[in-house]
């Protein structure tokens, strides 16, 4: 099982980033996603998700509402975070993860490596 987790860089407030996060086929079959990020001295905390089938039920922290998109490819096995407007506060490493079931239940079961996300501001 393998996720990769890419797209993570500086970038200034403002600015916007998409992050990629591609697994093999198995690893995503049929299950939801989800984003969760972590910033220097703090808990690991959601951002957001999307479930398998159909267009993709989505969930989002209040947090990153209205800033943060998530979609996915099935056919590339990718699930994508767009981010817009981003803020220092922003800064963390982000981490995808596979839900044990196809809706998203906050059971993330496999991890990505994380990719780093700085803000200047």
């Amino acid at each position: 099982v393998q996720l990769q987790a890419s797209g993570g860089g500086l970038v200034q407030a403002g600015d916007s980033l998409r992050l990629s996060c591609a697994a093999s086929k198995r690893t995503f079959s049929n299950n939801a996603v989800g984003w969760f990020r972590q910033g220097a001295g703090k808990e690991r905390e959601f951002v957001a998700a999307i479930s398998w089938g159909g267009r993709g039920t989505t969930y989002y922290a209040d947090s990153v509402k209205g800033r943060v998109t998530i979609s996915r490819d099935n056919a590339k096995n990718t699930v994508y975070l767009q981010m817009n407007s981003l803020k220092p506060e922003d800064t963390a490493v982000y981490f995808c993860a596979v839900d044990r079931n196809s809706y998203w239940s906050y059971s993330p079961t496999y991890w990505g490596q994380g990719t780093l996300v700085t803000v200047s501001s």
